[in-house]
């Protein structure tokens, strides 16, 4: 049985049964229920739908417990799909623009058909795989959208997105034989295909990865950096009559707060300065939209290195776009003198951060042997150049 006969069997009666049966599996226990089950079901359907529930459980993280219970999903899927709450804010963004129809081309198992069409959005989900245009289908059927997503299996680059409103194109950028791919022309379809295909639609929006040079980035564009929850998950185009070329935007969820600049209004570098009390950690997004000077001036701070992207102060700020740290001591990199100064504070919890360090935190951590009742914050990072260990404990 192939993987597209192994999801047309779990779409019969007897395979959704059996999902259902085998629901909350413990991996564990995966093969005393393996061997129970085949007594009654042929074993390539048992094997799937405990497969199956493996993916529905890893999928969890990225779509939340009811909807992977109820979603399919292929082992690229779950690991390439975008996770809900960002396409859920993607959807939003493209409705208030007064979009009422995209054409989703590389719809991969249908993470953002699903959140466009929720958004009552009508949708026509494109991708060359049989499989995976399967899965799409039956993740519309399941989440009952099949009214608003059109699913078909075609190459995006003969598919004609004329009538629709709005064109958003999420090219592969993993390889099986290469896996995570860099190069923007290496993705598939090459970047500038989709930038094309953009440019060529009413309102166009490409997903990319977050570490896009922003040289290869379109002059057209406006480029957008997102982060769910603390971690970095995606970079988007914006391409359109409503974009302003070259403008830089970092989103933070799930509050959504937003640092938009255009490129008459974007800061040069913050100055370098001594370490302040304060040490502030600029949002990942922050980072990627190479926005720290906007949030040093929010802070009036500046850089504790020209290179390193921390951001200190005199004074504490509350402020979405960074966590703060007070600084209690600062530290020419030795281990035996970090080890002495942890001890003395019975520091027993330690967080290790680095940037601009060649340590690892966990190599550190076995070094220092951390012990006591007592908790805090080490930054391996530079300051003007020199490495060092700054020492803190963030700010409630």
């Amino acid at each position: 049985m192939n993987d597209l006969d192994a999801l047309l069997a779990l779409l019969t009666p007897e395979g959704r049964a059996l999902l259902d049966e085998v629901r909350d599996t413990d991996p564990a226990r995966e093969l005393a229920v393996a061997t129970r089950l085949r007594r009654t079901h042929p074993a390539e359907l048992v094997s799937a739908a405990l497969g199956q529930a493996r993916l529905r459980q890893r999928a969890v993280a990225k779509f939340g417990a009811e909807d992977a219970g109820r979603m399919f999903f292929t082992p690229d899927g779950v690991e390439q799909s975008t996770r809900a709450s960002v396409a859920a804010y993607r959807a939003e963004r493209l409705k208030d623009l007064g979009v009422t129809s995209v054409a989703d081309l590389c719809c991969g198992i249908g993470g953002d058909a699903i959140a466009f069409a929720r958004a009552g959005i009508r949708v026509l989900a494109v991708d060359r795989d049989p499989l995976t245009c399967g899965t799409a289908r039956a993740n519309a059927d399941a989440l009952g959208l099949t009214g608003l997503i059109e699913v078909r299996e075609a190459d995006v680059t003969e598919v004609d997105p004329t009538g629709y409103d709005a064109v958003f194109v999420d090219p592969a950028r993993r390889s099986s034989k290469r896996g995570r791919i860099f190069d923007p022309e290496a993705y598939s379809p090459p970047l500038s295909w989709a930038v094309s295909a953009a440019l060529g639609a009413p309102l166009g929006l490409l997903k990319i990865a977050p570490g896009i040079p922003h040289e290869a980035i379109p002059a057209e564009a406006t480029a957008e950096w997102v982060s769910d929850g603390g971690d970095v998950k995606e970079a988007m185009l914006w391409f359109g009559p409503n974009v302003t070329p070259g403008a830089r935007r970092a989103t933070l969820l799930p509050a959504e707060a937003g640092i938009h600049v255009t490129p008459e209004t974007m800061l040069p570098d913050p100055e370098v300065r001594e370490v302040g009390r304060y040490l502030y950690e600029p949002d990942g997004a922050v980072i990627r939209a190479h926005l720290v000077a906007e949030v040093a001036e929010e802070l009036d701070g500046g850089l504790i290195d020209p290179t390193i992207a921390y951001v200190t102060a005199d004074e504490p700020h509350r402020t979405p776009y960074a966590t703060a740290y007070e600084i209690t001591d600062q530290l020419p990199f030795n281990v035996k003198k970090l080890k002495a100064l942890l001890r003395e504070r019975g520091v027993g919890t330690l967080t290790v951060k680095k940037r601009g360090s060649a340590v690892e935190p966990e190599e550190l951590r076995r070094k220092v042997k951390p012990q006591g009742p007592n908790a805090a914050t080490v930054f391996l990072t530079r300051v003007a150049g020199a490495p060092t260990m700054l020492i803190g404990h963030p700010v409630r």
